[in-house]
């Protein structure tokens, strides 16, 4: 499988080498040149296969010619060693629960995945590869969790400071080793600018081997499709017309569920639910993508004004507008209706969901009052006790400490504060 950039202006190269590059020299995201089919009868016998078998059929046609089939078992094996459970809470509603791994975020699993890919490509490699990475929230943890000890491989994480939470923040602060914290006064889409910048700056590239661990490298991008597979696994035998309502920033973890039904599983829709931050609500109402400065909210790793993988999402549909809309609708939502989101799912159901978990809750509402044949799962993506201060005073209850949060707690936090691309860029030489 070989990978083009989506400004068709880069060399077409292989999974090995989209992985290690990260962005195209173009400054484009790297995209499979075709979504390989799974057979009907995979889907209708899934129920015979391990969350590993299935994860192993789905992302071998993309890596094949780059790892060995018992080198990508192994990693598979590595990487999906936490439970995915789906928790029924209506007639017509459940919830993926995606936040059963080392840092409680669904990025776990793209994250370890590119991690032991990365180590795999370097291993007997002389050149140290430093992963460069922009965070709203829950990435960053995951990256350091997923490359702590990588040998040959350097992380350094950008933040927006003051919009993560704390927990997210010791997360990514208090490794040391390998890890490096910059702390950036201003937005994601600041840091994430920041980071593309260094992707197409020559004098950068001549002097590092520079990768990326956000969702635009396509190896913490496609692992994702498994969860939906995962779903459909515990859902096909008694529900038809299934729909995902993925709460969304950067859209990463939406398109890769897009990949999955381009790849043959039937799902009725998907819901891309937002916060304040309603650039593709409005594209969907208008035809026009035109992003805003990025506003702070309590879903805080969904604080995107311009979500990288959208044009991802595009090409997935043939820069198609209305063959997308027939695919996906979204709907951004306010603090005030998350935290109200938040309290109705805990009176009604006994559930706990965290504000990004609450916004997905939100999508599928709202779309099923026009589809109620439908059968709907939303995406808990992070642990509510990763957003505590928001939780605890919206429920008024007290969460307890999961055994690898309260390891953190005790921990020093160390970053380096800086502003501007030229400090990112004089630190990157230095380090």
């Amino acid at each position: 499988m070989n990978f083009y950039s989506l400004r068709k202006e880069a060399p077409i190269v292989s999974f090995k080498e989209a992985v290690i590059r990260g962005i195209a020299p173009d400054g484009g995201l790297y995209f499979p040149e075709q979504i390989p089919i799974l057979p009907p009868s995979f889907f209708s016998t899934i129920d015979r296969y391990s969350h590993q078998e299935i994860a192993f059929n789905a992302i071998q046609p993309y890596v094949m010619e780059d790892i060995p089939d018992d080198i990508l078992k192994d990693i598979l094996e590595e990487v999906l060693d936490f439970d995915f459970p789906v928790v029924p809470l209506t007639d017509s509603i459940a919830t993926l629960e995606l936040f059963h791994g080392p840092t409680m975020a669904f990025k776990d699993v793209g994250a370890r995945f590119m991690a032991r890919c990365l180590g795999y490509f370097n291993q007997h490699s002389k050149q140290e590869v430093t992963v460069l990475v922009a965070t709203s929230g829950d990435t960053g943890g995951a990256v350091a969790n997923g490359f702590l000890g990588v040998p040959g491989v350097k992380v350094v994480i950008l933040y927006p400071s003051g919009k993560v939470s704390d927990i997210q923040e010791r997360q990514l602060t208090t490794l040391g080793q390998n890890i490096t914290a910059l702390e950036v006064d201003g937005t994601f889409d600041d840091c994430q600018r920041m980071v593309k910048q260094a992707f197409v700056d020559e004098e950068l590239k001549r002097s590092l081997q520079l990768t990326s661990a956000n969702s635009i490298n396509v190896a913490r991008w496609l692992p994702q499709l498994f969860y939906y597979l995962f779903a459909y696994k515990a859902l096909h035998n008694t529900h038809e017309h299934l729909v995902f309502s993925v709460p969304s920033g950067n859209f990463g973890n939406l398109c890769a569920g897009m990949v999955a039904q381009k790849s043959g599983m039937p799902v009725a829709h998907f819901i891309a639910a937002t916060n304040a931050n309603d650039t593709v609500p409005k594209y969907l109402e208008t035809a026009r993508y035109n992003p805003r400065p990025a506003t702070a909210t309590i879903s805080n790793a969904m604080d995107v004004a311009d979500p990288s993988n959208f044009v991802r999402i595009q090409e997935l549909y043939g820069q198609d507008f209305e063959l997308l809309k027939k695919h996906l609708s979204s709907y951004s939502f306010t603090d005030t209706e998350t935290r109200e989101a938040i309290l109705s799912l805990y009176k009604k159901t006994g559930y706990v969901a965290d504000p990004h978990g609450a916004v997905g809750y939100l999508g599928l509402q709202k779309y099923q009052q026009t589809h109620p044949d439908t059968y709907g799962v939303f995406l808990e993506t992070a642990h509510p006790v990763k957003f505590l201060d928001v939780v605890s005073s919206t429920l008024n209850i007290n969460l307890p400490l999961p055994p690898q949060i309260q390891a953190l707690m005790n921990r020093d936090k160390f970053s380096i504060k800086l502003s501007t691309y030229e400090e990112l860029k004089e630190l990157l030489h230095n380090s």
